[in-house]
């Protein structure tokens, strides 16, 4: 029948080296045993040097990407990436509120994970107040998070403050990236609070290596993907930081500075057969 398949969605823009955004998003369906679609919000032109252009779709075609869809899959689940000014942000919620595609896990692409913001600051007040009531997983950087709730961070508590704030604005759950920016730290600590009030932190290794490109977008994606499959959230989190820590450990020889994590280092999820 029609549509049995998990069929699970990435709103990015695509990089064109291939290390980050959407196509990061959709290795990590592949490797989770769905069923990966996109709706195409910028393209950037760059390499593992860096970022070099850039250009934003225009908002009637991400409304038109939006229609297609929903007249033909049925999408189980839902991330955001690159989401670059307030127009295409409301223009995605308003899409998302008039189509169901399943739940939604929130990357806010706001700042890098070594601080450089990414967002203007009308982008950021649309985020806050338009995006986050429709999320049901929220999964920023530490320096988003900062951004987030206005303040530096300093302590656990700090952390753990911050994040009940950030489900306060109307994320269901929340996890907050642990800083990896030091090559002398041994470990990274992510902090999560789920909708249900459950708090704990997920502490895994520290790698030091460049090759790191994509990390957030394949947290963001697999927990998408496992959602989409009908994974509970905390499993799902749970499932993504493995993989995650996995395809930084094992490298893979991409481009020359900044490459790409390595997706096929975790073992395929086969997609599910359906019984004749």
């Amino acid at each position: 029948m029609a549509n049995e398949f998990p069929q699970v969605l990435t709103i990015a823009g695509v990089d064109s080296d291939g290390s980050a955004g959407a196509q990061a998003d959709l290795h990590s369906f592949f490797m989770r045993g769905t069923y990966g679609t996109l709706i195409l919000t910028a393209a950037v032109a760059g390499n593992s040097y860096g970022i070099f252009d850039s250009v934003v779709m225009p908002v009637d075609f991400i409304n038109k990407q939006f229609d297609v869809l929903a007249d033909d899959l049925h999408i189980r689940a839902a991330k955001t990436g690159m989401l670059a000014d307030a127009a295409t942000m409301k223009a995605v919620a308003a899409n998302l509120t008039k189509y169901d595609f399943g739940a939604l896990v929130l990357d806010p692409v706001i700042s890098t994970k070594h601080g450089n913001t990414l967002m203007e600051e009308e982008a950021l007040s649309t985020l806050k107040n338009v995006l986050l009531p429709l999320t049901t997983v929220i999964t920023p950087n530490f320096y988003e998070t900062q951004h987030l709730v206005g303040r530096e961070l300093h302590s656990d508590a700090d952390i753990a403050e911050a994040a009940a704030e950030i489900q306060a604005m109307g994320a269901k759950s929340v996890v907050l990236k642990g800083r990896h920016d030091s090559d002398d730290q041994t470990e990274v600590r992510d902090y999560i609070l789920l909708e249900n009030g459950k708090h704990f932190w997920l502490t895994g290794p520290y790698f030091a290596t460049e090759r790191k490109n994509g990390t957030g977008d394949t947290l963001s994606a697999v927990i998408t993907a496992e959602l989409g499959k009908g994974t509970a959230v905390e499993d799902a989190i749970r499932i993504a930081k493995h993989f995650v820590d996995t395809a930084i450990q094992n490298e893979i020889a991409v481009g020359h500075k900044f490459g790409p994590i390595n997706h096929w280092a975790v073992p395929i999820v086969l997609p599910k057969q359906t019984e004749e």
